[in-house]
């Protein structure tokens, strides 16, 4: 009605009329029923109706929203990670000790050779790890990883339930994974050898820092730990009767006195920290806290108190990190210094610590060409330290002016150097035993030290290897064992100290810092000869002094004893040597060797009450004749290098960032090779 009103109007109009239907009727002829078609047909017609601007409007939202979008998806993957991240740092770093960790322990393959049976002395419960491959060498980490572990062992008991707790605990924390960093020390390498400008007054502090490439924990071999258990067994000894005071007397339960320094707890304060021992490592530095006192009325030999204390100190400052060694080291190493006080400059041989004199042996004018060349890593690394120069110019001179001294015989130097004169005495006696042994060690080390930058040291070292190879060396009947061998005015000697048996590895680490490779054959002759020392005398300890038979004679073995040299010390250069040589070459039997070495130490000369002894007579095993006195070097060296040649990781004082002064001390190298 209205649309034919409409038309009849005039002129046609464009109206719109709205009809609504039911649900039913709406369905019947295909109306809208708020179908997903239904909706898209919709919202489609609605977009057509939109002008062109419009609809680009509309894009450009969208895709700015989408642009948008995923910039705020990344920032927020970015905050989750970071979150994530420093929730795992907050919780590795509760798990990181801040104090005393086993540094790097780890597995030991099965022994393969050596009988693991004790003998007469205690048996240890261990369990056997994993035989993994021999790892080789790689790239050098400088950060020195030890996780540590608390043991408590005071009795025999103690100690065999203790070795079956950390196998457990070491399989607990290979499981989980954890990250147990250490605190140990980046060494900033200096580009010069020169001392360093008197201007440094801040001290040098070793950083803690975790490794980039943190390797998992592995569980120490049975080996390493019954070396703990013979340190601990010292220790006790030690603590019960002679602490504080220089060396025990573990038979007469009391103690001897040389400085009265505690020579012994100084010596052993490394070693307890690389064998991870927190509780007695504590215990030591609560003592040089409170108690090592150097300004004292005392006389001081100036090398024992340097390569022991001295070195002692400035080792377990890098290694621990604490200031308290480093302050230490400087009070002695000043109280050292008018040593040098000479005509010469050659130092004498004793220091009043207290009064700040010096003087030579009460004898003789002379100095020992040992004593006085073997100083140098130590005030060098002072100096390093500290900033100031006095130390390592003094020490430096020392060696300048031996490298210009007449009297050497192929590179090979005498035993004995005036103070007054600075000349050598006594010309024409060369040997590489006493007085004369660390000259030749120092030479190398002093060069390592430096980055490998002061030549002289190396031609003089060079110099003298190929005079020991001219003069020197001999090979003995039945066996034909390489020695090294004295020359006195001409003449030679049979006779072989087993001081000289530092030699074997000396020439290894030489070789391994790209010294020539007949160094490292003649190191494999020699440390034979070394552990021949041991196997042919009847307690498979070696004595003093050898002598070879350089004729074959029907029932007579290649190494002779005489009675004055046939006691044992508990000396450490054949363990020193067995360490270097397996570390270079991974070769088993220098393990082995090691082990028959620290079963008999055990059989011969542990104390029941504590403590290991000295030995008269290494010829006789039903009674070995013990001497009542232990040595610091014992702790402080020989069972140092014997923990480090039962283990098969290189970071565990890596050689390619530290080398060890004369006494067994680590030091970092300035410069990495």
């Amino acid at each position: 009605m209205y649309l034919g009103a409409a038309a009849a109007a005039g002129p046609p109009r464009r109206d719109f009329i709205s009809v609504t239907l039911g649900p039913e009727e709406a369905v019947g002829v295909g109306g809208y029923n708020n179908s997903k078609a239904w909706r898209r047909r919709s919202c489609w017609r609605k977009w057509k109706q939109l002008s062109r601007l419009q609809r680009s409007v509309i894009l450009f939202l969208f895709a700015f929203l989408a642009v948008c979008g995923v910039i705020s998806y990344t920032s927020m993957g970015e905050a989750w990670k970071s979150i994530t991240n420093k929730s795992l740092d907050d919780q590795r770093t509760e798990q990181e000790i801040p104090r005393l960790k086993l540094a790097n322990p780890a597995v030991l393959p099965a022994p393969q050779k050596a009988d693991v049976s004790r003998g007469d002395y205690p048996e240890l419960s261990l369990q056997k790890p994993p035989k993994p491959p021999h790892v080789r060498r790689g790239p050098s980490n400088l950060q020195i990883k030890a996780p540590w572990r608390d043991m408590k062992l005071k009795t025999r008991q103690d100690s065999m339930r203790a070795v079956e707790e950390l196998v457990e605990a070491d399989k607990v924390e290979k499981t989980e994974k954890s990250i147990i960093s250490w605190r140990g020390a980046v060494i900033e390498p200096d580009q010069s050898t020169e001392p360093p400008s008197s201007k440094i007054t801040e001290l040098e502090k070793p950083s803690s820092v975790e490794a980039e490439d943190q390797k998992e924990p592995v569980p120490i071999s049975e080996r390493q730990l019954a070396v703990i258990e013979a340190f601990r067994h010292a220790w006790k000894g030690y603590k019960d009767f002679a602490w504080g005071h220089d060396e025990l007397k573990p038979l007469s339960k009391s103690y001897s006195e040389w400085f009265g320094l505690g020579l012994t707890l100084i010596d052993a304060l490394d070693t307890m920290w690389i064998l991870g021992l927190k509780e007695e490592f504590e215990e030591a530095r609560k003592w040089v806290a409170n108690d090592l006192v150097f300004d004292k009325n005392v006389d001081v030999n100036l090398f024992e108190s340097t390569i022991r204390i001295l070195g002692g100190l400035l080792s377990t400052y890098h290694l621990s990190g604490d200031s308290l060694f480093l302050e230490k080291a400087k009070d002695i190493g000043n109280r050292l210094m008018p040593a040098f006080k000479t005509p010469s400059k050659i130092p004498y041989s004793d220091v009043n610590i207290g009064r700040g004199t010096a003087h030579p042996p009460r004898w003789t004018s002379d100095s020992t060409v040992a004593e006085v060349t073997s100083i140098q890593l130590e005030f060098r690394e002072l100096s390093r330290l500290t900033g100031d120069e006095k130390f390592q110019k003094a020490v430096d001179e020392v060696m300048k002016h031996v490298h210009t001294l007449s009297g050497k015989n192929d590179g090979l130097v005498p035993m004995f150097i005036n103070t007054n004169s600075g000349q050598f005495t006594h010309l024409g006696v060369y040997t590489l035993g006493a007085r004369a042994d660390s000259y030749y060690e120092y030479l190398l080390k002093q060069w390592i030290q430096g980055g490998k930058k002061e030549n002289e040291l190396l031609e003089d070292y060079m110099r003298a290897i190929e005079g020991v190879k001219k003069h020197l060396l001999q090979r003995s009947e039945p066996k034909k064992l390489t020695f090294v061998g004295e020359l006195a005015h001409g003449h030679f000697s049979a006779k072989m100290d087993h001081l000289v048996c530092f030699l074997p590895g000396t020439l290894a680490l030489g070789a391994h810092n790209g010294l020539a490779a007949d160094h490292m054959k003649l190191a494999e002759t020699l440390i034979e000869t070394c552990y021949q020392m041991y196997a042919q005398v009847e307690t498979g300890l070696s004595p003093e002094i050898v002598h070879f038979n350089l004729h074959a004679q029907k029932g007579h073995k290649d190494v002779e004893i005489k009675p004055a040299d046939r006691h044992n010390l508990l000396r450490p250069e054949t363990v020193e040597s067995l360490f270097y040589m397996y570390r270079f070459t991974g070769d088993k039997k220098y393990q082995d060797w090691g082990w028959e070495i620290l079963q008999n130490f055990n059989r011969y000369t542990r104390v029941p009450t504590g403590g290991y002894t000295s030995i008269n007579n290494v010829q006789n095993p039903s009674n070995p004749e013990p001497r009542d006195k232990m040595e610091s070097f014992f702790l402080g060296e020989t069972l140092k290098y014997m923990f480090l040649l039962f283990s098969d990781d290189i970071d565990l004082i890596n050689l390619d960032k530290y080398i060890f002064n004369t006494e067994a001390h680590p030091l970092p190298i300035w410069v990495p090779a």
